[in-house]
């Protein structure tokens, strides 16, 4: 959902790339349904690997609690939001975690892109 959001938000200012240490084998249909909700499709969406590669080239890099699993460079900039994990929940559970990642990416979006004139 972050990097829909992202990749929305930013209207492609923003190169996002979006894995997990441990991914499922397809994006929860909740999520599917909860950002269809808000104009956004992920049904041709599927999960992704974190890739040590993946997180070399990025500038920023968001984790969602993976602890030690993730990779950490020297340089980079990491931020972890704690946010409830939408895996295995229905789409009413899974509305407030999407709000909630939402207004992460907003705040996130004013602190990478400069302001337009």
């Amino acid at each position: 959902m972050a990097a829909a959001f992202l990749g929305h938000l930013s209207q492609g200012r923003v190169e996002v790339r979006s894995a997990g240490s441990a991914p499922a084998d397809s994006v929860n249909p909740a999520v599917v349904e909860a950002m269809n909700e808000i104009g956004i499709d992920l049904s041709a969406e599927t999960p992704k690997v974190l890739t040590v590669e993946a997180v070399q080239a990025s500038d920023v890099v968001i984790t969602m609690g993976c602890g030690d699993v993730c990779p950490v460079f020297p340089g980079k900039r990491y931020l972890d939001w704690q946010l409830d994990d939408p895996a295995g929940q229905g789409v009413e559970a899974v509305r407030p975690i999407r709000n909630a990642i939402e207004a992460q990416v907003r705040t996130l979006l004013i602190d990478l892109l400069p302001r337009e004139a």
